[in-house]
C-alpha cells in the first residue's frame, strides 16, 4: 500500500472524527440522550478527560492531561517511525496502521486543544452500557482488528 493512500485514510479519519464531534457539541447538551435504536444505541454527549474507556478520568492529578498527551504523542511517533521504516505494507497492515494513526492523532488533538475528548456513541443491552466512544476510537479498534486479522492469516 502506498504512503499516499495511508495518509489519505488517516486524514479521512481525522476529518470525520473532528466534524462529528463538532456537530455533537453544537447539537447536544452534555449528557443529553437521543435514542437512535431503542434498547441498543443512543447518542450521548460526554467529555472524557481520561484515557481510553475513561481510565484515569476521575484522577485529580494536575499532570494527568499532560501525561496522557505525552504518552499518546510518543506512541504516535513510534507508529510513524515503524511505518516509515517499512519498505512495503500489505493492504490490511497499511489500512490498519492508518486507521490507528488517524484516530490517535484526532484524539490527541482534542486532548491538547481542550484537555478532554468528546464521546457520543453509546451502545448498550438492557442496563449494560459499553463505554461511550467516538469515531476516532472506532477507527483505532478497527485498525487493531485489521492488524490482528493479518497476524492470524500470516500463520
Amino acid at each position: 500500500m502506498s504512503r499516499v493512500v495511508g495518509v489519505a485514510v488517516a486524514a479521512t479519519v481525522i476529518l470525520a472524527d473532528q466534524v462529528t464531534k463538532a456537530i455533537v457539541e453544537r447539537s447536544l447538551q452534555p449528557y443529553a440522550v437521543i435514542p437512535v435504536i431503542p434498547h441498543f444505541f443512543n447518542l450521548t454527549r460526554t467529555h472524557n478527560p481520561g484515557a481510553a474507556f475513561g481510565l484515569f478520568s476521575d484522577s485529580p492529578s494536575p499532570w494527568k492531561a499532560t501525561l496522557l498527551a505525552v504518552i499518546s504523542a510518543a506512541l504516535i511517533l513510534m507508529l510513524i517511525v515503524a511505518v516509515g521504516r517499512s519498505r512495503h505494507l500489505d493492504a490490511k497492515a497499511g489500512v490498519g496502521l492508518s486507521l490507528i494513526l488517524g484516530g490517535a492523532l484526532s484524539n490527541l488533538f482534542d486532548r491538547l486543544a481542550h484537555g478532554r475528548v468528546v464521546d457520543f456513541l453509546d451502545f448498550y443491552w438492557r442496563s449494560y452500557h459499553w463505554f461511550t466512544f467516538n469515531l476516532a476510537d472506532s477507527a483505532i479498534v478497527a485498525g487493531a482488528g485489521l492488524l490482528l486479522l493479518r497476524a492470524i492469516a500470516a500463520d
